[in-house]
């Protein structure tokens, strides 16, 4: 069960788990002015490309690294893995363990000098200086594809939130928030970003931090929660960091040591947080080398800290929520109870902690989140658009002036973008896997050319090009391997259903002894989800508006819809699995064929009887991993999406550095002069002003590594 699932099929008449006073809306309110205002006021600095894009370089750490930080501090990040702590346990941590704090310091002292001396606009800028404008251009057009996707998935995620929280309609919702971002980052550009950014991170630790301090004190400190999930779970380990991890079958992750460490540790957490422009463009606005890598580790430390607020939350509710008689359930059960799903985690605590004031104080600061990462996507996305594709690509020798309006423009239309990516994504029942796609397929291959650019002077301009285009490759071959199924998938799912009404019809007056036969096999719950959804249909049958018809294309469904559907498929795949089927339907018996081959023989037989209105099985199939696929890529065939998703890219990334070394091996290198600051050992540092030995990069970055090695250690 992954923490969006829940959010893919949210009914609209779902009750707000959460009530807000008028103190609460006025909270809400004051904040979507501020962030305006700021907009406003803010559009009088930012007339220069240097202003607008990279707000100057005159930040300074503190405000840097805060900006840093808050970017990748979304909505997503706080719901998502508290609902997949309280779902995998401490093993949630890992995100912000050993998948951020080594790629952050790593970021700081080795890549920031590279960035930094060479005065590049984006990573993709690098690419241009270090491989060529063909590395450059591919990037580009990658990137600002990515992040405007991941920016609708994210507005569409937030929209769903806010959804199922408060009742709030989708629409609405979406627009508000979007409308917001939009204009504080076209007036303000990247400036307006960073402060908003600020502001948006001390909203969200103020916002979320009672959370986990009530919870403490009601559970009785650390080791009275710890005592609480291990009596409400025995059998399994939710609270340590690594010592089931020995072997895939021993986690609820079906992922071994390995996958954790090279595949999140390295090949994801150093592309993300090292090559994905949307960090790293936020410590380039630094005042100097120092401050952007001082800043850098700040934005490390908070990090560290940011379990406190998020996989706390989730070992709170498996601490405490039992004891009230909650049990939260995976996406079906949910759904067909009316339960609440694991993802509801984080709104039940703060409902169980906050009062008036303070509650429109969490939701703002989830409102925050979602808004500070839409404004990171928005301002990278016109900084490569304009830069990296627009400039090279189709208008060379404009003034400084064209680009920051050009820049301005990309700001709205890649607002526009991602609302329709945001509808689009409706279509879609796996966002979270959705979401970790768009970012493995592109941002694992880059940082692979990227590293072996800047460690590896022999590294060639072909040897980059083709890095990235045979690393992506792999990345989508990856994707569609483990998704593959040779012979058909075979089980039915929700989504093939394709006209729910019509297939109803044909259960409730079948027409045919083959259709007769399969009612009979329906459970009594069926029954009387048929009889009920009959009855509805004949209650509302009315001529319907086109308009109307078109505004049903997204219309939300019902829990009666939604619950008939989940028993429907319940009962189809009981029923390909019974060896009477092909009597009752007059087919040729195969008294040989058992297991799968029986159940693909009968799933032919039902979708050739309902044809039209119940879809074929399909060879590739999104949501599903093939087992056997599964266990070459991860290791085991346990794996579900995340291990995954963790040694694809691992895999990709290998490919990648393998491509780039064999390539470069037989062409022509760069001279030396043509790689001065952009290799190691060639890019000598800006010469800083002597400081004292606190305010070194490398005494922090000694600092942080400590303190993450004894916490791995302590939570072992």
């Amino acid at each position: 069960m992954t923490p969006l699932d829940l959010l893919a099929v949210a009914e609209p008449a779902h009750k707000s788990l959460l009530s807000l006073a008028p103190v609460d809306y006025l909270i809400v309110a004051i904040y979507f002015a501020f962030c305006l205002g700021i907009g406003f006021y803010l559009k009088k600095y930012a007339t220069t490309g240097e202003d607008f894009f990279m707000a100057g370089r005159k930040m300074t750490a503190w405000i840097a690294g805060l900006s840093f930080i808050s970017a990748n501090l979304s909505s997503l990040e706080t719901m998502g893995w508290s609902a997949m702590a309280y779902q995998y346990g401490m093993l949630g941590a890992h995100a912000y363990l050993i998948g951020a704090i080594p790629a952050i310091v790593f970021l700081a002292v080795v890549m920031m000098p590279f960035y930094y001396v060479c005065k590049t606009h984006s990573v993709p800028g690098y690419l241009d200086l270090r491989y060529g404008n063909n590395s450059r251009v591919f990037t580009g057009i990658t990137f600002t594809v990515m992040t405007v996707m991941v920016c609708g998935v994210n507005m569409f995620a937030m929209a769903k939130m806010l959804h199922l929280l408060l009742g709030w309609n989708m629409h609405f919702s979406i627009w508000v928030s979007s409308f917001t971002v939009a204009v504080y980052v076209t007036l303000g550009g990247l400036l307006s970003a960073v402060l908003n950014e600020v502001l948006q991170f001390f909203l969200i630790w103020l916002g979320t931090l009672l959370v986990p301090i009530l919870g403490l004190v009601e559970s009785g400190g650390w080791s009275g929660m710890m005592a609480r999930i291990n009596e409400a779970n025995p059998g399994t380990n939710y609270t340590s960091l690594w010592s089931n991890m020995g072997s895939a079958n021993d986690n609820p992750m079906g992922m071994h040591w390995a996958g954790m460490v090279f595949g999140l540790g390295v090949a994801v957490s150093f592309g993300y947080w090292c090559t994905d422009f949307l960090q790293v463009q936020r410590v380039l606005t630094a005042r100097n080398l120092r401050a952007a890598q001082n800043g850098t580790l700040i934005g490390a430390g908070f990090k560290m800290l940011v379990p406190l607020i998020v996989t706390i939350p989730g070992l709170l509710g498996l601490a405490l929520l039992s004891k009230d008689g909650i049990k939260l359930l995976p996406e079906n059960e949910a759904v067909m109870t009316g339960g609440n799903s694991y993802n509801d985690v984080l709104p039940l605590m703060m409902a169980r902690y906050l009062g008036p004031g303070l509650l429109g104080l969490g939701v703002t600061a989830m409102i925050a989140g979602f808004m500070s990462g839409m404004a990171g996507n928005v301002s990278a996305f016109a900084t490569v658009w304009t830069y990296d594709v627009y400039r090279p690509l189709i208008n060379k020798n404009a003034d400084d002036r064209h680009y920051v309006s050009m820049g301005r423009w990309c700001s709205i239309i890649g607002v526009i973008i991602a609302i329709g990516t945001a509808y689009a994504a409706m279509l879609f029942s796996n966002i979270l896997a959705y979401l970790q796609v768009l970012v493995l397929l592109f941002i694992v291959p880059l940082f692979g050319v990227v590293i072996m650019g800047m460690l590896w002077r022999q590294a060639t301009k072909a040897g980059g090009f083709w890095g990235l285009v045979v690393g992506t490759a792999c990345s989508f071959f990856l994707f569609f391997f483990v998704h593959w199924f040779p012979h058909t998938f075979t089980p039915i799912l929700s989504k093939d259903m394709k006209d729910l009404p019509a297939l109803v019809a044909q259960f409730r007056q079948p027409a045919d002894a083959e259709t007769r036969f399969v009612v009979s096999q329906f459970s009594p719950e069926t029954q009387t989800l048929l009889q009920e959804y009959a009855a509805r249909a004949a209650a509302e049958a009315a001529p319907v508006s086109i308009v109307a018809r078109i505004a049903s294309v997204t219309k939300e469904e019902d829990r009666l819809t939604l619950s008939l559907r989940i028993k429907l498929t319940d009962d189809l795949n009981r029923l390909i699995d019974n060896p009477a089927m092909p009597l009752a339907f007059g087919a040729p018996s195969p008294t040989a064929l058992t297991g799968e081959a029986l159940a693909h023989y009968n799933r032919t037989l039902l979708t050739g009887e309902f044809a039209g209105v119940l879809a074929a099985p399909r060879r590739l199939e999104a949501t599903q991993l093939n087992p056997v696929n599964t266990e070459i890529v991860a290791t085991s065939p346990k794996a579900k999406d995340m291990a995954v998703n963790m040694f694809s890219a691992l895999w990709s990334l290998s490919v990648t550095i393998g491509t780039v070394l064999l390539v470069s091996l037989f062409t022509k290198q760069k001279t030396d002069a043509e790689l001065q600051n952009l290799v190691l050992g060639m890019t000598p540092p800006p010469v800083e002003e002597p400081c004292p030995w606190y305010q070194k990069p490398l005494f922090w970055a000694a600092v942080i590594m400590a303190v993450l090695i004894a916490v791995n250690i302590i939570f072992w």
